[in-house]
């Protein structure tokens, strides 16, 4: 039976030694979202050797373009996007710091393979919750990439923001567990 833990950003290697894959996840804090677009623009600032628009160290990127908010709410519906298109921009990130990931769909090799070596994890946050998700969000602000949209870099402030563990530290993946849990 997975296990409910409640974190708090920023995260630590320590706070993720102990999650498994499975395990139903409540955040709370600072995450940020990052789409695409965004990821290619942040790569290229660390290629330049130049800041982020956020501190990566113990972050969380959401991979969201939310929609717009209705009156007196902090954001409209935010389902999460397919992960596998910011695969190529993930470790790095991670290696600049980046703890958590959070998204729908499995991730590539190379990116399993950076959480192992950076003791990141990937959360599934579920595509059909978008209501609910955005219900988590208590305040959004865009804080770069304001020309980008939906795409634009936001912080989020939430309160049990609900996902689950797909990928964990050790590199246990619920994509590749599951199907072969239900094969037999």
């Amino acid at each position: 039976m997975a296990n409910e833990i409640k974190l708090q950003t920023p995260l630590t290697s320590e706070m993720l030694e102990k999650l498994q894959v499975g395990d139903k996840v409540l955040l709370s804090g600072t995450i940020y979202t990052a789409r695409d677009a965004a990821h290619k623009r942040l790569i290229e600032l660390l290629k330049a050797g130049k800041e982020l628009p956020f501190n990566p160290a113990g972050a969380v990127i959401y991979y969201v373009g939310p929609a717009p908010a209705r009156p007196g709410k902090p954001i409209g519906s935010a389902g999460p996007t397919t992960s596998y298109r910011m695969d190529p921009y993930a470790p790095a990130l991670m290696d600049a710091g980046l703890k958590a990931m959070v998204g729908k769909g499995p991730r590539g090799q190379s990116v399993v393979d950076s959480m192992v070596k950076n003791k990141a994890v990937y959360f599934a946050a579920v595509g059909g919750a978008a209501v609910v998700i955005a219900q988590a969000v208590k305040e959004a602000k865009i804080i770069a990439y304001e020309d980008l949209g939906a795409e634009a870099i936001r912080e989020l402030k939430v309160v049990d923001f609900p996902v689950f563990v797909a990928n964990d530290i050790k590199g246990n993946d619920i994509f590749k567990i599951g199907v072969e849990k239900y094969r037999r």
